[in-house]
């Protein structure tokens, strides 16, 4: 029998910090056994969360802009909708039905399709929901679908993030499809990241997962140091690009093997368009990504929206 998804309409933006204790209750012994705390096994709830009129703070949009490089316009970078959205991610995985908690999660694909600019100050409505969990060699992953719709009920912005959870994984699961950038495509710039970089990234996106924040809390989810957001990677190329970027396309990355912070990594793109960042001693993959230019798009229909 197929369960409807249901779904809650929000009167306010989800606060992050109480969010965030109860993504990480899971990892006290018996916390999960406790109703409202996620973490009791399963599958994904089917819940949708809808978040109606939304705009975006142009401070906060200026200061996310500052630390992803991007210039400072009159519209949202194509990446700030996600920062809108990420409160609806958390308490989404935060839900006490949620088969476990979010911290130590790792983010491994996103897509997002810009149907046409976001105007800064305009009424967004959003919605995300989870899908159900997919076998990978590392583990299992979900995906949380999020929509920005604008004045009418317009479609104006899509994203996909798919997130893994660690554990025993399936040798013959697929690991997602290859973004390959040329290995010998010349580097076209190189950034120093510092290893404040996760705070800095935190402050402006919301986004507290212990991973990102300093190597002493990494380092108990199983990372040697503090990694980089991907969400910042992402963003940090398509600030780079700026100028290529038309108003419709899609734009999907695979992120690889984590930044340990500090680092110093290269960035490379060619076509129409790929690009890349890797270290910029030994070449190892951080993020394959694709920007495709889709008439589709325009006419508000994703390629590929699940």
């Amino acid at each position: 029998m197929t369960v409807a998804t249901e779904t809650r309409t929000l009167q306010r933006s989800p606060s992050i910090l109480p969010l965030y204790a109860r993504a990480a209750a899971p990892l006290i012994p018996g916390a999960s056994l406790l109703p409202f705390v996620p973490g009791g096994g399963g599958e994904i709830p089917e819940i949708e969360l809808e978040l109606p009129g939304v705009k975006a703070d142009p401070e906060a949009v200026a200061a996310y802009a500052r630390v992803c490089g991007f210039a400072l316009r009159d519209q949202l970078p194509p990446t700030y909708p996600h920062v809108l959205s990420f409160p609806l991610h958390m308490a989404l995985m935060a839900n006490g039905r949620f088969p476990f908690g979010a911290v130590g999660l790792v983010h491994v694909e996103n897509r997002i399709a810009q149907h046409r600019p976001l105007r800064l100050g305009e009424e967004l409505t959003l919605r995300a929901r989870p899908t159900a969990l997919v076998p990978h060699p590392k583990g299992k992953t979900f995906t949380i679908v999020t929509e920005a719709k604008a004045a009418g009920g317009e479609l104006a912005w899509e994203g996909i993030s798919t997130i893994l959870r660690r554990g025993k994984g399936d040798p013959e699961a697929k690991d997602g499809a290859a973004l390959a950038l040329d290995p010998a495509t010349p580097a076209s710039a190189e950034w120093r990241l510092g290893g404040d970089l996760g705070r800095r990234y935190a402050a402006v996106s919301g986004d507290r997962n212990p991973i990102h924040m300093h190597a002493f809390t990494a380092r108990p989810l199983g990372f040697p140091a503090a990694i980089a957001h991907g969400m910042w990677t992402k963003a940090r190329c398509l600030a780079v690009l700026e100028a290529r970027l038309p108003d419709a396309f899609e734009v999907e990355v695979r992120f690889r093997k984590p930044i340990l912070l500090p680092a110093r990594v290269e960035f490379a793109s060619a076509g129409e368009i790929e690009f890349a960042v890797r270290d910029a001693r030994r070449a190892t993959p951080h993020l394959d990504g694709r920007i495709t230019p889709d008439t589709q798009i325009t006419n508000g229909t994703s390629r590929r929206t699940q």
